[in-house]
């Protein structure tokens, strides 16, 4: 009778397949209140490596970070019209605290910019203190009717930036430095992501923006995933809180602002866009283990050449962790690292020290072969960054090979159905093709030009509809 596989294979059931690894490779449980979730070591070690990586690129532009309360007056989410409308049905409300009733309910925030805004417009007097450039790491709340963990949570982990500048030209530039400097630098270098920038619609943009910008990525199973956002929010919030400088000219003037998210939920996209029916697999430069060092039986000359061995890779730069753990069965231990997807596994038993090898498994092309202990300081580098590269073009490959050239609305549901992405021209689309598409669950996930750059306006000549079914 042939053995269960670990997972649900990813051809039967994607959605069972992904609930599958969360929790097979232990990144995260339900929490105890619907659509909250419990991250767990692992899973928050990835989260820890993706903090690092952007915040220092978020540092390089200038900006620094600060902390924002959780909780704001609910009149400071009725100045913007637009933006209160937009997240109106993602509120949770406090309105008891200390077994009283509140004066004024309370927000739980399901963004920032209200109550940052609050404290720019104190902040802000003259010319002299723009631009202003702040980012915090928090906590927000969105309630969520069909949660799903990473992807759509009640409760989740993000970065947000809040900036004001002087001019509308500082502020464009600066939300698509942050688009393409930061975010896809980012994914593209790190998470080994093939992503589409491009700009939103005005119906998916941002409520309270006057401009997205998005970068969207392909999952395994052809759907869409919105990684990060960069918005120019023009005057609104200015005007809502009276945020304005003195000017050079002496001339009192309101600020333009950005602001710009990315959240746990590229956790999410780094299980669907990497993982395989054998389990996760974490592009090195991310993985905070990048090589375990696995001892086959409990010898104690092999014990002590794997802890050698492990001491000498991390001399050589490796992120790397000795699994000696030699009264768990070695096929268990080995099953649970490539669930976890760490990119590499050195297995070392009896055998291997006679011959001065080890074995080399590589988890994301797969397959193993024998190598020199000796040589494996100086080839693990180079094998880590094949790797990466590797990740990088299957992602790649796939979207290409998986987007369609449609030039009707119904081409398009046809390829979206079956699982791809379509392209279509905007000029055929447009806003009441949009609709038509929203009927059958297929959304404009972004605008792009003819050449694949970012358009500089909605309705640029030659503007290109990336449409997909989308998490």
């Amino acid at each position: 009778m042939a053995k269960a596989p670990v997972l649900t294979p990813q051809a039967d059931d994607f959605p069972r397949w992904y609930q599958d690894l969360i929790t097979k490779a232990e990144l995260a449980d339900n929490g105890p209140v619907r659509g909250t979730m419990v991250i767990r070591p692992y899973g928050y070690g990835l989260w820890e490596r993706m903090q690092a990586e952007m915040d220092a690129r978020i540092k390089e532009t200038g900006t620094q970070n600060a902390y924002f309360p959780l909780l704001i007056p609910q009149s400071y989410l009725t100045r913007e019209a637009d933006h209160v409308e937009g997240f109106a049905p993602e509120l949770a409300v406090v309105t008891h605290g200390g077994g009283k009733e509140l004066e004024e309910p309370a927000v739980v925030r399901p963004t920032s910019e209200m109550i940052i805004n609050a404290s720019f417009s104190k902040w802000v007097q003259s010319y002299r203190d723009l631009p202003l450039l702040i980012n915090q790491w928090a906590n927000v709340v969105r309630w969520e009717l069909r949660p799903r963990l990473f992807l759509r949570t009640t409760e989740f982990l993000w970065q947000e930036g809040h900036t004001a500048h002087a001019t509308y030209e500082e502020a464009r530039d600066f939300a698509a430095h942050i688009h393409r400097r930061v975010y896809e630098d980012f994914m593209v270098n790190v998470l080994a992501m093939d992503v589409v920038p491009g700009r939103k619609t005005v119906r998916e943009r941002f409520a309270g923006a006057v401009n997205t910008l998005t970068l969207e990525g392909m999952m395994g199973d052809g759907k869409a995933l919105q990684m990060a956002t960069s918005h120019e929010l023009g005057q609104n919030f200015a005007r809502a809180f009276n945020t304005q400088y003195l000017s050079k000219d002496g001339k009192q003037e309101l600020v333009w602002q950005t602001s710009w998210g990315s959240t746990t939920r590229m956790i999410g996209a780094l299980v669907m866009m990497h993982g395989d029916d054998n389990g996760l697999r974490v592009p090195p430069r991310l993985a905070q283990t990048q090589a375990v060092v696995l001892a086959i039986k409990g010898d104690e000359a092999v014990l002590a050449k794997v802890r050698e061995l492990g001491d000498r890779l991390k001399a050589a730069g490796v992120r790397v962790q000795v699994d000696d753990r030699t009264d768990t069965p070695f096929g268990r231990r080995a099953v649970d690292w490539e669930l976890k997807g760490v990119p590499v596994r050195i297995e070392i038993g009896p055998r291997d020290l006679e011959n001065g090898t080890a074995m080399l498994a590589r988890r994301i092309p797969g397959g193993k072969e024998p190598v020199v202990l000796d040589a494996l300081a100086s080839l693990l580098p180079q094998v880590l960054e094949e790797d990466q590269a590797l990740l990088l073009t299957q992602s790649r490959e796939r979207r290409e090979s998986r987007t369609t050239e449609v030039s009707t609305i119904d081409e398009a549901v046809e390829v979206t159905g079956a699982g791809g992405w379509a392209r279509i021209p905007w000029a055929v689309l447009g806003e009441e093709g949009e609709a038509k598409l929203a009927d059958h669950a297929v959304t404009v996930r972004c605008l792009v030009a003819e050449d694949g750059s970012v358009p500089d306006a909605d309705d640029a000549p030659g503007n290109v509809a990336i449409v997909a079914r989308a998490y």
